[in-house]
This record gives structure tokens, sequence and C-alpha cells, in this order.
């Protein structure tokens, strides 16, 4: 197939030229004050956009469609209802709390993210990941072995009553670390929680939710450890006892996970046949209470249920101001990963709301903290059975905390004989999805080693370290990982496609056009502190010189001269210069900084050629390059630190001869160039062009080359562009279906 052709005519064009022939349009840019002024203007509409912001509800149950939705927001609120009370009791136990306190987080963060949230299909409830954050809180001040942590708020309380305290409290707390963010509108920095950081730390936490279930499934008593190291502590004691594995436990867990694991797999492989997925668990947990009770596990066999589920809601409580202070460094990691995890699962449902999110979840949590319940968010697994069985809006989510409540108020008591193995063997059955993202390493390894280790240092840190420091190390590494992008990117010297307006890498092609004596130097990143004195190092490699070591043996040179000359030891003949063949060397030491200078004839009867002869006294490197140019299309800043490296560069090449073209550069590069006095007599805004190409033409013009090879090659390029000296035009002729300008 022939590839589209296109025609172009027009003047080689610097920043300069191109300025005069096309007038910028002068644009007033907002100050600060005007941004902070606007903030504080109120109108209606202004009014009616902040209500339907902040209350998502008014906007979608206005075209509520009864006829179209309302059955199947049904059919999903049931059905997802019934999820959540199996995963509210299952994910209690990883916040080691009474498995009743999960039914609290599946209902009262619901109705609050009912009229809040702005995504009409996310399931809020309790979560993997943050249920075990949750659970390393309440662990380390209320510990399984020995006295709680001296808080006062704990005198007269039960061990599970404090547990309790210090959930909501953290809960408390998380929410409101969640709605100053949605407040202030900082929500971008999930922005810095990557994928495959995500996918790391969820892999680390589906390992420690799978050793936390180890001792229900082989029904032992561990106690729950906290901090640096918890996994291998947990591991430790598990091992240690092994001999005492409860084998009723194991068979129950080892039935329930191979069942539940068969019909996951059949819901998948017949999605598109199935009206609705299987609820296997669900299925599993009823008749797992149905033999436990008739069976009398508890006293045969020894297997730990549920127990005694009290039947309501408890009071309101206070959050404790004590505990605040204990675990703030726990609730701000749980605030983002749990917004992030929501982020995650929202991207999925294309939601861009992401500060009334935060807002929405802050708020739940919030409310749920003073009826008792732990940390809520969403989990794609929950949201993928609400969306799957025809949930349209959050009346799905409204009927399934109404489920919850049933089971609460009603029949909680049947759930009693339910032993925790048949709650840990659901939940182990459930990581596969999280557990399985370990197939990614090979993948990243391949294609992108600094993301892969990104993700095996989130890994290792979540996995060795625990979750909340598990995620400092991450974006650590991730930022570490930008970083180092960006200090050492990869530069490359450009040539142009023979008979083409195309510039790539050198090393990449054959029929390429390189000029004698002229480089072309790309840089692929921002121009910053950082990675400065990197760029003026690889452009010297490039090079196959140092500018400024150049500049100070020629002004060293000239100060040998200088003397030589007075002493009337060297000849002018004329052009060159003609001397003794002494090799001794001054043994004055020279000031550095006038040999920074640029090169000064001044007083010397001669002009002289660097690249010519001199005596062996004399040694002055030769340049044989006389252009170069900087492609700055990629650069998207450029710091002050960076301007001053920039600046003294650019000196030291035109201090030398060379010439510099800046191309491609951005107009607001340009104006900060500008504003900061980064043109004087030496760097003039003329060095500028506006495309690569441009200031090739303008080389060749001052630069013809002569040389037979060189002109076969400057023939392939000719053939295609016609450069008028006379008036400063290059055009384009296509031919043979190349594209060339």
């Amino acid at each position: 197939r022939r590839a589209k052709q296109y025609k172009v005519t027009r003047p080689v064009y610097s920043e300069d030229l191109f300025g005069e022939d096309y007038k910028k349009i002068e644009r007033q840019h907002k100050t600060t004050l005007d941004h902070i002024k606007a903030q504080f203007i109120c109108d209606s509409e202004r009014v009616k956009r902040a209500a339907c912001s902040l209350l998502p509800i008014i906007g979608w149950l206005r075209i509520y469609n009864i006829k179209k939705w309302l059955l199947g927001d049904i059919v999903s609120g049931v059905s997802t209802g019934l999820v959540a009370v199996l995963q509210g009791l299952a994910f209690s136990l990883l916040a080691s709390l009474p498995p009743w306190y999960g039914l609290y987080t599946a209902f009262f963060p619901v109705i609050i993210y009912f009229f809040l949230g702005t995504s009409r299909h996310i399931s809020v409830g309790a979560f993997p990941v943050l249920s075990l954050m949750v659970g390393a809180a309440v662990t380390r001040l209320v510990p399984d072995d020995g006295a709680p942590v001296n808080i006062t708020s704990f005198e007269g309380l039960t061990q599970d009553q404090q547990r309790v305290m210090v959930a909501a409290s953290v809960t408390f707390l998380m929410g409101i670390f969640q709605l100053a963010m949605g407040l202030l509108q900082v929500g971008f920095i999930v922005t810095y929680l990557s994928d495959t950081l995500i996918s790391g730390y969820t892999t680390a936490a589906a390992v420690h939710i799978l050793v936390s279930q180890l001792k229900f499934v082989l029904g032992l008593k561990v106690p729950g450890f906290s901090g640096p190291l918890s996994l291998i502590y947990t591991l430790e004691k598990i091992f240690v006892q092994i001999e005492k594995t409860n084998i009723a436990s194991l068979v129950i867990s080892i039935i329930i996970m191979g069942v539940v694991f068969i019909v996951k797999e059949l819901n998948d492989r017949f999605r598109a046949k199935l009206p609705v997925p299987i609820p296997i668990e669900v299925i599993m947990t009823i008749i797992a209470c149905g033999i436990s009770y008739a069976c009398n596990f508890e006293q045969k066999y020894n297997i730990e249920i549920m127990g005694k589920i009290p039947v309501g809601y408890e009071p309101p409580m206070a959050p404790s101001m004590e505990i605040f202070q204990q675990t703030a460094g726990d609730a701000f990691p749980m605030a983002i990963v749990a917004f992030a995890v929501a982020f995650s699962v929202a991207k999925v449902y294309s939601v861009k709301h992401e500060y009334s999110e935060l807002i929405a979840f802050g708020v739940s949590n919030i409310f749920g903290a003073s009826f008792r319940s732990f940390a809520a968010s969403t989990a794609l697994s929950r949201t993928a059975v609400q969306e799957s069985t025809g949930g349209k809006t959050q009346i799905a989510g409204l009927l399934s905390a109404v489920i919850v409540m049933i089971v609460t108020l009603c029949i909680g008591f049947l759930l009693e004989p339910l032993p925790k193995a048949v709650l840990g063997a659901v939940v182990i059955v459930n990581l596969k999805g999280m557990l399985m993202q370990v197939q990614e390493v090979p993948y990243l390894w391949r294609k992108d080693r600094p993301d892969c280790i990104v993700w095996i240092l989130t890994f290792v840190g979540s996995f060795l370290l625990g979750m909340d420091l598990g995620v400092v190390v991450g974006v650590g590494a991730e930022l570490l990982s930008v970083i180092f992008r960006t200090q050492f990117p990869r530069c490359s010297l450009l040539a142009n496609i023979s008979g083409t307006d195309i510039y790539r890498d050198r090393k990449d092609y054959f029929h390429i056009f390189e000029p004698e004596g002229l480089k072309i130097f790309r840089i692929p990143s921002p121009i910053y502190f950082a990675n400065v004195d990197f760029f003026r190092n690889k452009l010297n490699e490039y090079l196959g010189f140092n500018p400024l070591r150049i500049l100070r043996k020629r002004n060293k040179a000239l100060q040998k001269i200088r003397r030589l000359l007075k002493k009337g030891e060297l000849q002018v003949k004329g052009l060159l210069i003609a001397g003794p063949m002494s090799t001794e060397e001054s043994e004055d030491e020279e000031n550095l900084e006038q040999l920074d200078q640029p090169v000064d004839f001044k007083d010397l009867p001669i002009q002289v050629n660097w690249n010519g002869e001199f005596p062996a006294s004399i040694h002055v490197p030769k340049v044989d390059v006389h252009s170069v140019i900087l492609d700055f299309a990629a650069v998207s800043f450029i710091d002050i630190s960076a301007l001053k490296g920039l600046k003294a560069t650019l000196k030291e090449l035109v201090r030398i001869d060379v010439e510099v073209y800046i191309v491609a550069c951005d107009m607001y590069i340009l104006e900060k160039l500008h504003s900061c006095k980064f043109f004087d007599s030496e760097i003039k805004s003329s060095m500028f062009f506006l495309t690569l190409h441009d200031a090739m033409l303008d080389v060749l013009e001052k630069h013809p080359v002569h040389s037979k090879h060189e002109h076969i090659k400057e023939k392939d390029l000719s053939e295609s562009v016609k450069y008028d000296q006379g008036c400063g035009v290059w055009s384009v002729k296509i031919e043979d279906n190349v594209v060339s300008g």
C-alpha cells in the first residue's frame, strides 16, 4: 500500500524569524489570587453543581428507570447482600475482631455511600487488605498474650471490647484523613501508586492473609503479631505446634476450598451462559452450618465455631483521642490504600470524580466507626457480583445492606454453629486472584526491569516489614525508579534518514545522511539538578572532547605564544607559527578563571588556526566539530540549577567556535529562559530553531559538504529537499512514495 504524501514549501525558521512572521496571542494567565477568588464566588449554578457533586444521588435518582432497572437492582442487591454477609464475617477475623462486627461494616458505610457515592456499581464493605491493616493495629495495642497498651479508655473493658474500640478509632481517624484529602482535593496522591506497586503490595497482602488464616484452617491457637517480621513470627508459631493440628478442621477446610474453587472456575468458564454466578460460598456456608449443628462439631471434634452472635446493633461510641495518637501512623496508609483500591476498581467502571469519592468514603468510615464498624472500602470481586447480577444503581447496594440488617436482627443465630475454619477456607480460596499476580514478574522482567524491581521491592518490603511500612517502601522504590529513568536517560546521536526530513538514532539505520563536523544530540527527558551533569558528560562523550578542557588549552597556548613572541623565540610565517622544538612546560599555576574566558586574539599579529600545525612546545587538541544541534523535543522543563549548567555548556562550546543550535524547544521553556536573563552577548536567541530540519538546512548553508562521499549523501537529501539560499526557503518534493521535508 502506498504511503500518504505531503508537500511543504516554507522558509527555514529560527524561533526569532518565526516570531516575526507569526505573532502570538497575548493571553492573561490567572494568578494564585485569581484562583482563590474563584473559589469564593457563589451563584445558583455553582450551588447546583456543588449539591450534585456532594450528593450524586440527586443526579441518578431523577433519571431512575423503574421498569428497566428495578428488577436487576433487586436481584443484584440480594446476591451482593449474601456475599457481603459472608465476607463481613470472614474479614472480621483478619481484623482480629469478633465475627459479627463484620456485619456492621457491611451495613453502616453502605448507607452513607448510597447518598454520597459517585459510582452506581461499586459495592462498599470490608476489604481483606484493609482488614489486615486494622488487625495489625489492633494486635499491637491489644495483644493476645500480655497486657494492652496503657490507655485510659480501656479501663473496665474486656479484651474484645478494647479491640473493637481500637478498630473503630483507627477507622474513624482513617475517615478523617480521607475526608480531609477530599476537601483539599489531594486525591492525586494515589497517582503515585502505580498498577505495578499495587500488584506487588496486594500480592504480599494475600500472603499475609493466607498465613493469618492458617490458624483457623489448622485449628491452632496462634497469638497475633504486628510490626516488622510479624509474618515470620506467625509462621514460626504455626510450625512449632503443627503436630497439634485439628484434623477435623483441616478436612473441613480442604473440602470447602476444593468445592468453592471448582465452582468458581465453572462460574468463570460459563459466565456468558449463567444468568447469575452460582453463590457457592453462601451455599457451602449454609451446608456447613447445618452439618455443624447436627453433628455438634464444637463438642465432638473441638472445632472453634462462631459462637453467640448478639441480636441487633450496639449504641454508638466516641473514638478515643489516645488511640488516635497511637494509630496515626496506621490510619494514613490505610486511607491511601483504601482510596487506591477504590480508585482502581472505579477506573474499571469509568468513575472520574475522585475527590467526591474521597469525601464519600471518608464520611462512610467516620459514620461506620461511630457504630463500631471497621475500615470499609470496595473490592473488585464483590463489585463484580453486583454488576454481573444486573445491578444498575446504588439501589442494589442499599438492598444488600437490608439483607445484612435482616441477618443481624433476625437470623444471625443460625450462623452460630458455623466453624471458623469454613470462613478461613473461603478467605483463602478468594485470594487466588491476588496470589496469581506473581505471574506478572517474568513479564515485567522481560519488558520493563525498573518496574519489575518496584514490584519485587514492594512485595519484599510488605512481606517482611508489614503492610503499613510496605506501602512506604513501594512508593520510595517507585520514586527512585522515576528518578533513575530521568537522571540517566538514554541520550543518543541522531542522523538524517536520506531523502526525508526524519531523524533517527544513527545506530539503528543504514541509509543516513551525516555531514562531517555536525553532531545532533537528543535529550529524551527533562533537564534538572539531578541529571544536568549527566547531560553534560554524555554530550562531551558523544562529541569526543571536553569543550572546557579545549578552551583552557587554547588560552594556555595563547599565553605561551605571547611569551615566546615577546622573547623572540617564535616567528610568524603567514598564518603559521614556527619556533624551537622545546617541550618544557611552564611551572606557574594558571588562573583557571582567566583560562575559562573567551579566546582573545588582541595584540597578536596573527589569527590562529586551531586545527593547524603548532610547534612541539604548544599542544592544542584539534576539534573536528563545527556545529552541534541539541534536540529539545522531549525536554518538558528545565529548573534553575539546570539552566546554569546548560548556560555553562553552551558558552564553552561557543568559545571554542562550535556553533550551537537548539531545536523544538517548548515555548514555556523559552519564556522561562527570557525571564531568567539566559541570553547575553555569547548565547543568543537566534540559536533556537523551530525544527531539527530547519537547523540542519541552516548548517548546510554555512558549511556545504565538499567530499565526494558526502556529496553523494547530500545528493540523496537534496533530491527531495530543495534549499533556496537567496530567500532562505526550503521545499519538499515527494518521489517514490517517500515522505520528506
